[in-house]
């Protein structure tokens, strides 16, 4: 058993639904064997209320989370990404900075509960539906027996990971 800790990075354009939501659910799942970060290539600046909304009802925690650019983890000093998933398929076609330490890197494409159009109801339940398939990908990510299996096959389990229910229509077609 190891006693390292992993950093992960997940990536949406606007940082501000998906790529939170990810971030508090690693944070408290991996059980301080994971430290989860999130960031966008655009970001909103701010964080989507109902993302912490939906948050809050499922016990995860909701404060100290911030719209930020990715730019902030290609930087010098920028802790070392051992991991990184893009959540939405406009960030994974994008052309990503240079990643400090080669992480390795899978596509989790789950559709934005921010952009659903409708009533109450029908938002928060996107919300909800959003976090619970980020939450089976979360919890089939840090059952990977990650100390002792070689990075191909690592690298094979981290991507099939983002094909598991209500994968985005890109995530479906990289089968």
């Amino acid at each position: 058993m190891t006693d390292k800790t992993y950093n992960v990075l997940f990536l949406c354009t606007g940082n501000s639904a998906r790529s939170i939501l990810a971030e508090s659910i690693l944070n408290k799942e991996g059980c301080g064997r994971f430290r989860a970060f999130s960031a966008g290539s655009q970001p909103k600046g701010e964080v989507n209320p109902l993302a912490l909304k939906e948050l809050e009802a499922l016990g995860y925690p909701t404060t100290g989370f911030s719209s930020k650019s990715w730019d902030v983890f290609a930087q010098p000093g920028a802790p070392e990404m051992d991991f990184i998933f893009t959540v939405c398929d406009s960030a994974h076609g994008e052309a990503c900075p240079v990643w400090i330490g080669h992480p390795m890197t899978a596509h989790w494409g789950v559709e934005d509960p921010a952009a659903v159009v409708g009533t109450e109801i029908e938002i928060q339940r996107a919300f909800a539906q959003a976090a619970r398939f980020l939450k089976n990908r979360i919890t089939a990510f840090i059952n990977l027996p990650l100390a002792s299996i070689d990075r191909l096959a690592l690298e094979q389990h981290v991507r099939q990971i983002g094909s598991l229910e209500g994968a985005s229509v890109k995530s479906a077609k990289a089968k």
